[in-house]
C-alpha cells in the first residue's frame, strides 16, 4: 500500500510540474493572441494582400489550438479531482509538447504577415517566417534532445 501511495504522490507532483510549465507559457500566448485579435480591426489590415490576411487568420486559429492544448492538463487534472494517473501524465505531456507546434507555426505566419506589410516583398516575408519557424523548432525540440539525461550514473 505504501508503494501505491508513493507512486500517487510522484504522479501528483509531476502533474503539478506540468501544469506549472503551461502556466509559464500561457500569459505570453494570451498577450500575443490579444494583439493578433486587435490587428483585424486596424484599418491597415485591409491594405494587406489577401495571402497575408489569410496567414494572419490561420495564425490566429493556430493560437487558439495552442491555447486549448496548453490548458488541457489543468482541466484534465481538475476533472480527476487532482489525482493524477499515468495516463493523465502521458496525455498532458503530449498536450504541452504538441501545443508548441501550432504556437510556432502561428507565430511564424504572423511574422510573414508583419514582414509583408513592412517590406512589401513576398520572398523576404517567407524567408522571415521560415527562419522564425526553424528558430522555434530548433530551440523547443532539437536543443532539448541534444542533452541526453544521465540517469544514475555511477560517481568515480
Amino acid at each position: 500500500m505504501d508503494d501505491q501511495s508513493s507512486q500517487q504522490q510522484k504522479n501528483d507532483q509531476e502533474m503539478r510540474d506540468i501544469i506549472e510549465e503551461a502556466r509559464c507559457i500561457l500569459p505570453g500566448l494570451q498577450a500575443v493572441f490579444g494583439f493578433q485579435t486587435i490587428a483585424v480591426f486596424n484599418e491597415r489590415f485591409t491594405d494587406l494582400e489577401t495571402y497575408a490576411q489569410t496567414c494572419h487568420l490561420v495564425g490566429l486559429g493556430l493560437m487558439v489550438l495552442a491555447m486549448a492544448m496548453l490548458m488541457t492538463p489543468a482541466v484534465y487534472n481538475r476533472a480527476q479531482h487532482g489525482r493524477a494517473t499515468s495516463r493523465m501524465l502521458r496525455t498532458s505531456r503530449k498536450s504541452i509538447r504538441g501545443g508548441l507546434i501550432p504556437l510556432a507555426v502561428g507565430l511564424s505566419l504572423d511574422m510573414l504577415t508583419v514582414m509583408s506589410l513592412a517590406t512589401d516583398r513576398l520572398s523576404l516575408s517567407i524567408a522571415a517566417a521560415v527562419a522564425t519557424l526553424l528558430l522555434f523548432m530548433g530551440l523547443w525540440y532539437l536543443v532539448p534532445r541534444s542533452d541526453p539525461i544521465q540517469v544514475n550514473e555511477p560517481r568515480s
